[in-house]
Order: structure tokens, then C-alpha cells, then sequence
């Protein structure tokens, strides 16, 4: 069965999710029909896009059967289905595995920590979110944490998983640049991280971010 191909993408290059997505299709060498959301405008919950999309959220990817794929790992697999080369979600099953794993320990850890310190300090934000600054704050606290254990797992390693970039490394990748959104800087002494982290800004698909 012939899988339906992307048409369109609802993109907005600047937000946390829609910057990962945009560098996992520039390591894979997938080029998709942009059209930018102005998420600050709210332009992601206006009734056409929610009668289109069904959530208001972005990125979201529009098929060629008028189907919509939304959540940013859901549509990077959908995209590694059409596009099985470079792997970046696992050749095998163990790999397949610790590859969701750290996927999911970097998601669920440092990305959840610096996205909802963001979101509830950010005064700008404020049209996007019911901000509760102590709340920002409890999360602020943890980051150091999320970072350490990334250290030391990174060490003697050149990606997070496996022998090569996955969508770890991508989601890492934007986490840790995430940070420096918040006046966070990975601390002194984090010498494997810090060296991971100079290795990702210096491939080619870094360039879709501006950094």
C-alpha cells in the first residue's frame, strides 16, 4: 500500500518543537511546503486552522489524503517510513529501543524542565499561557540536574545512542540550545556535553536553526 506523501507543513521555525522537527528533515534531506503559524497571534487557534489541524498545535504535517499528522516525533516517524535513510530511529530492535529511550528520558527531562520555565517566566508568553512564575522557577531548579546526567552519560560517547545522529541527539540538540533561551548555560566542568553539543552546532542541518 502506497502511503500518502506530505503536502504541507504548519511551521513556525522559531518554536522548540517546530525547530526540531526542521532539523530532523534537514539531516534527513526531506524538503515539505512550509506554511509559517504566527503563533503569537494565535493564528494556531483560529477556527480555520482548528477545522483543518483539530488541535491547536504546530507543527502539523497535511497529507496527500487530507489527513493531518500532529506531535513532532509522530510526524519524524511517519517522514522515516517515507524516508528510511539516514536512520534515525533504530535498525534493530534493542537499538530501536534505547534510541526511544534516551528520546524520551531528554524529553521528559531537560525539555520539560527548560520548556515550562520558559513558558511561565517569559512575560511575552503570557498570551500562550497561564503563567505561574514559581512554578517556571521549580522547573529552573531541575535543569542542572537533566544536564548532569547527560554529561556523564555522553562520556567516551559521540552521539547519545547508537553509532551515529538520532532523533536523541536532535531533540537534545534543541533542548540544550533551548536553555540558552533562558539564561542557562551549561555549567562549567560539563566537558562531554558541552563537546556533544559543539559537534551538533557544527553539522550542516544545525543551519536550519541560526546557530
Amino acid at each position: 500500500m502506497t502511503l500518502p506523501t506530505p503536502v504541507l507543513l504548519y511551521d513556525q521555525p522559531r518554536a522548540p518543537n517546530p525547530m526540531r522537527l526542521n532539523l530532523f528533515l534537514a539531516e534527513k534531506g526531506v524538503e515539505i511546503p512550509r506554511q509559517v503559524v504566527d503563533l503569537m497571534a494565535n493564528e494556531h487557534k483560529t477556527p480555520e486552522y482548528l477545522a483543518k489541524v483539530g488541535q491547536a498545535i504546530c507543527p502539523a504535517l497535511e497529507l496527500s489524503d487530507g489527513s493531518v499528522l500532529t506531535e513532532t516525533v509522530v510526524i519524524a516517524r511517519y517522514i522515516e517510513a517515507l524516508y528510511p535513510d539516514p536512520n534515525m530511529f533504530g535498525t534493530t530492535a534493542r537499538e530501536a529501543a534505547e534510541i526511544e529511550m534516551w528520546q524520551r528520558r531528554v524529553e521528559f527531562g531537560l525539555w520539560a524542565a527548560a520548556g515550562q520555565c520558559f513558558r511561565h517566566t517569559n512575560p511575552h508568553l503570557s498570551v500562550l499561557e497561564d503563567q505561574i512564575p514559581e512554578w517556571g522557577e521549580i522547573n529552573r531548579g531541575r535543569i542542572e540536574g537533566q544536564l548532569r546526567m547527560l554529561d556523564a552519560h555522553l562520556a567516551g560517547r559521540e552521539y547519545l545512542v547508537a553509532d551515529r545522529m538520532t532523533i536523541a541527539d536532535v531533540t537534545g540538540f534543541v533542548a540544550t540550545g533551548f536553555t540558552r533561551i533562558i539564561k542557562y548555560e551549561i555549567p562549567e566542568g560539563l566537558d562531554h556535553l558541552t563537546a556533544w553539543r559543539a559537534r551538533m552546532a557544527a553539522r550542516p542541518s544545525a543551519a536550519v536553526l541560526g546557530r
